[in-house]
């Protein structure tokens, strides 16, 4: 399979990277992924991945457009206010790279129907805004063994990590214990800046890019914490525990969510 004189043209800034390659566009270009939610982290995250020249790429989100979604979720604009966020999505990522295959999904992402949703991905990109979404998510991709990039984002800071499944630590060997309902402020009630969320996101599809291509080394095993007040990065190593439910030796049954998720 070799590029086509299109995608050398439009791809050529990255190609020319000495830590790129032809063959690194063509793994990218074979590769699907699933983004879990088109919101603050989930615009941006596949914005660069479409841009970057993925294969395909499925959205998965059911809520609509609102007015105050449009100062962080650039994808969505104001003519857009009342439609699907997953379609909306679709239409304006097909602007910027029709060469993608691009898959709305407007629904909730729920236990009943999470594998399906995740099967057959090479990573998934968790970009959802509840805690019960997460822990689902980790568990259904560890479950499927699909490589997976998780990011959480309020008020000036945020946190991402990448998992390769039964390889490194999984969200919930970070995080054994899930958070009670409303032990922490939502979005909505905490507030989130828009450019935060733009930062967080990007690396997310930084993130993707790596563990598809096998360019760069991905955040295994470490977090990064961002605090944008002060533009501080830290890293916070963390390790697979072999009694995680969701990845643990020997293999544990994935766990029933605690509750239904809230909105993606």
């Amino acid at each position: 399979m070799t590029l086509t004189d299109a995608e050398l043209e439009r791809y050529s800034r990255q190609l020319v990277m000495p830590e790129w390659s032809g063959a690194a566009q063509q793994r990218l270009r074979s590769a699907s992924a699933i983004v879990i939610g088109a919101g603050a982290l989930g615009c941006p995250a596949a914005t660069y991945l479409v841009a970057a020249g993925i294969g395909r790429i499925g959205i998965v989100d059911e809520d609509e457009v609102e007015m105050s979604n449009l100062h962080r979720q650039p994808l969505h604009l104001t003519p857009d206010i009342g439609a699907r966020k997953a379609d909306n999505a679709m239409v304006k990522l097909g602007f910027l790279n029709p060469e993608v295959v691009i898959e709305p999904f407007p629904a909730r992402l729920e236990g009943f129907n999470a594998e399906a949703l995740l099967a057959g991905a090479d990573v998934v990109v968790d970009c959802s805004d509840s805690f019960a979404t997460r822990y689902l998510v980790n568990d259904v991709a560890c479950a499927l063994g699909i490589p997976l990039v998780e990011a959480g984002v309020l008020g000036l800071s945020g946190l991402v990590m990448s998992i390769r499944p039964r390889e490194s630590a999984c969200y919930r060997c970070a995080f054994p214990v899930e958070p009670a309902p409303g032990s922490l402020p939502s979005c909505r009630e905490g507030g989130v800046l828009g450019a935060i969320a733009g930062v967080l996101g990007s690396l997310q599809a930084l993130e993707a890019i790596k563990l598809v291509t096998g360019v760069g080394e991905p955040l295994r095993d470490r977090i990064l914490q961002f605090e944008g007040a002060l533009a501080s990065p830290t890293v916070i190593a963390t390790r697979r525990r072999a009694d995680c439910a969701a990845c643990g030796d020997p293999a544990h049954p994935v766990p029933e969510p605690a509750a239904t998720p809230e909105r993606v």
